[in-house]
């Protein structure tokens, strides 16, 4: 028995520290297997209880996180604790001969991962000792890197909110924004943004893949909301790209940067629960563009572009509806 206690706590031990240096070290790598499995439940629990109810939905993140901190806490705790009672005799109490009970070897465990110092039970001379100058090593692991984690997590999200709002604050939709960076001749005005929104973007595209819980917080305002913002800012792109002469366009690097920022932003949504929509967003409103006085392309011609982008926009839709949003339009 003392053999089975032993292989269970190696194995809680072992599975804990991949999936936590996984998460929080591999940055490549996305989530953890079983972060990624817990993240993807609370929130489609936290969906389905929210209704769509954004104030609700906004709880998912906060949720995500700390359930996943207390995942490892909780594995590592009770791996150390089945290691120690499958070491026979690996503790004795420090004073007196009492036998020592679950709950002594689950005090112990905890105070060596938490580093407390209590000097309540000691480890038996030779492995058990080893095996608590390691058990306390994994301990400092997590709290050190566990703190930072987090720290860094709310600077992303902050970044996030503040990239949405500076987008959105010049218009909620594409035909918006673009009648916004139109001066009356061209887009110039808007290579400076373009420059700026690109450098922005980018940073929170690899954000996303090396923090993955940042999915899962969601905006109670839209006006702060990631994938409304990247939606307008990309359909923006489109319509200067595909629909007005290449004669006002804004400085064509800047906008091929943009571009290539956004497909690195739909890429690190493919490591969440995002799936592309199954069907394409409407076209958008081409008469109201003509109507405050932008150039546009002949409508043949504007049309059979947008057809060539059908699956980038759903791919749009999809990271929409899996932050409970629609499409933005006038």
């Amino acid at each position: 028995m003392n053999t089975v206690y032993l292989l269970i706590g190696i194995i809680l031990v072992v599975l804990c520290i991949i999936d936590f240096i996984w998460t929080t070290l591999w940055v490549d790598g996305g989530a953890g297997p079983i972060t990624n499995r817990l993240s993807s439940l609370i929130w489609k629990v936290m969906k389905m209880l929210s209704g769509g109810q954004s104030t609700l939905l906004s709880l998912a993140g906060p949720i995500v996180l700390s359930a996943t901190l207390l995942m490892w806490i909780l594995s590592l705790w009770a791996g150390w604790t089945f290691v120690f009672t499958g070491l026979e005799q690996g503790i004795s109490p420090s004073q007196g001969t009492d036998p020592i009970s679950w709950f002594d070897r689950i005090y112990f465990a905890g105070y060596l991962i938490f580093t407390l110092g209590n000097g309540d039970f000691s480890p038996a001379e030779g492995n058990a000792q080893m095996v608590s100058v390691f058990a306390t090593g994994t301990g400092m692991l997590l709290i050190t890197f566990g703190v930072t984690y987090i720290l860094s997590i709310l600077g992303a999200v902050t970044m996030k909110r503040s990239f949405a709002a500076s987008v959105l604050g010049l218009g909620q939709s594409a035909e918006e924004l673009t009648k916004s960076a139109w001066n009356g001749e061209d887009f110039h005005d808007f290579d400076l943004l373009l420059a700026s929104f690109s450098d922005q973007l980018s940073s929170l595209a690899a954000q996303h893949v090396a923090y993955p819980v940042l999915h899962y917080y969601h905006s109670v305002s839209t006006d702060t909301a990631v994938p409304t913002a990247v939606t307008v800012l990309d359909e923006t792109l489109s319509i200067i790209k595909f629909a007005i002469p290449t004669l006002h366009h804004p400085n064509q690097m800047l906008l091929q940067e943009m571009r290539s920022s956004v497909d690195l932003y739909l890429k690190a949504l493919e490591q969440s629960i995002y799936q592309p929509s199954e069907i394409e967003p409407a076209l958008p409103n081409f008469h109201f563009l003509h109507d405050v006085g932008i150039p546009l392309r002949s409508e043949k011609e504007y049309t059979n572009s947008f057809a060539t982008l059908e699956t980038r926009r759903r791919k749009l839709l999809g990271g929409l509806k899996a932050d409970g949003r629609s499409w933005p339009s006038l």
